[in-house]
């Protein structure tokens, strides 16, 4: 136990050494000190997810935002290639263009959720599986997160007119209408926007869980994850 205090306390620069028989793993773990090791580690993947989003070219390239992609604009998408796919490659550089003015939206929103985790998160954080922390922001935010950009979101693709475009791609499929909302020829644009913000969210919680699984050895460690 003597170690695992030791190496919070050097992971936070202090060099402090706690007695390890004042306390036991549990007790630490839903301490003030036990919560600012979780903090940490959501913060740290927090910040990788803004640089990757407030970078265009590293939001298109990132295959854990790719893998955000909802089944629908998938779908969508699978269309479109066979019959416009540059058309696919402009709707994903606008999401992304979409996705740069969403960072000042969202940073705060999981910043405060994250300062707001209590010892009964952190409790449920040790017992369960690696990614329970994102996990638990997901179900504090996502909801809240994707109501709060999607206006901004929509404002984006409607000024590079992409809903048009598609709906002129796709003049006459069921696709579209049955998908977002629209009628047999044409797609609902707040649909559209819905399902980009959707994506938004989700690819920042991949970037977010891989953040922590990757860095949960050496700060969860001392948590006993």
């Amino acid at each position: 136990m003597k170690k695992y205090i030791i190496a919070i306390a050097i992971v936070f620069g202090t060099g402090a050494v706690v007695n390890s028989t004042l306390q036991s793993c549990s007790t630490l773990a839903t301490s003030d000190l036990g919560l600012a090791v979780i903090k940490r580690v959501l913060l740290g993947g927090i910040n990788k997810g803004m640089s990757i989003y407030g970078n265009r070219d590293a939001f298109l390239q990132n295959n854990l935002v790719d893998k955000a992609l909802p089944k629908e604009l998938r779908d969508i998408n699978n269309t479109l290639e066979k019959i416009a796919p540059s058309l696919v490659a402009k709707e994903r550089e606008y999401i992304a263009d979409a996705a740069v003015y969403t960072v000042n939206i969202s940073r705060p929103i999981l910043e405060n959720a994250v300062n707001s985790l209590n010892a009964q998160d952190v409790t449920r954080i040790i017992q369960g599986e690696k990614g329970t922390a994102t996990l638990i922001l997901k179900e504090k935010t996502s909801q809240q997160l994707v109501a709060a950009i999607a206006p901004k979101v929509e404002q984006e693709l409607n000024k590079y007119g992409i809903v048009k475009t598609i709906n002129t791609a796709l003049s006459g499929s069921n696709l579209l209408g049955s998908l977002l909302g629209g009628n047999k020829s044409n797609v609902n644009a707040g649909g559209l926007s819905i399902l980009a913000s959707e994506q938004i969210v989700n690819g920042l919680f991949n970037i977010i869980e891989d953040h922590e699984k990757q860095n949960s050895a050496s700060l969860l460690g001392p948590l006993g994850k």
